[in-house]
């Protein structure tokens, strides 16, 4: 599919509120055809994930330990997973002790989890994964770990307000690049 018709698809299925503030953008080489374009996404003229380029205003993350430290990430610590370190220790470490090594332990997992998405979303090919969005589910989309997948679902107008709403605690878990568009979601409800 020519890469009008797919910004053409793309763009039918935005929020109305977002329609003209959100832009699907390429760039492509005319007198070079092995080298692939950039594709990135813009909010109000802004250019806000090109997925080739760092610089961009959402952060990105180089190291896990960059993560850890990140005081914006809030992890839920659930009960089940202060049980598992409790099993783990057989007793023998404080109360206290215990919802800082559940929750260290989660962001460990965490951390690997937004990188291994990171790095991904940096060596795909936005076309590619567009038109697999236009193929799947608006479900699909939402549960993937695929940093672009959730970001289209989450400009979809087939994604009402409660749902949005109800993303609340799921939000939390994801890359900031995700995060920022949910938030922008939210600012039109």
């Amino acid at each position: 599919m020519s890469w009008s018709k797919l910004k053409q698809q793309l763009e039918s299925f935005l929020c109305p509120a977002l329609y003209g503030r959100v832009e699907y953008r390429a760039t492509s080489y005319r007198y070079s055809p092995d080298k692939a374009g950039l594709c990135y996404i813009t909010v109000d003229k802004k250019n806000v994930l090109n997925m080739s380029d760092t610089t961009t205003l959402i952060r990105w993350y180089q190291t896990e330990l960059e993560i850890k430290n990140d005081s914006d990430i809030q992890i839920p610590i659930s009960n089940e997973e202060i049980e598992a370190v409790r099993k783990d220790t057989k007793g023998t470490v404080p109360e206290d002790r215990l919802k800082v090594i559940a929750r260290s332990r989660k962001i460990s997992e965490h951390a690997k989890g937004l990188l291994s998405a990171q790095s991904t979303l940096s060596k795909s090919n936005f076309i590619v994964v567009a038109n697999k969005f236009l193929s799947i589910s608006i479900e699909e989309s939402i549960e993937s770990n695929d940093i672009l997948l959730n970001i289209l679902a989450l400009v979809d107008r087939r994604v009402g307000k409660k749902r949005i709403l109800n993303m609340s605690e799921m939000m939390k878990l994801k890359h900031p690049s995700v995060q920022y568009f949910y938030e922008l979601r939210l600012s039109t409800l």
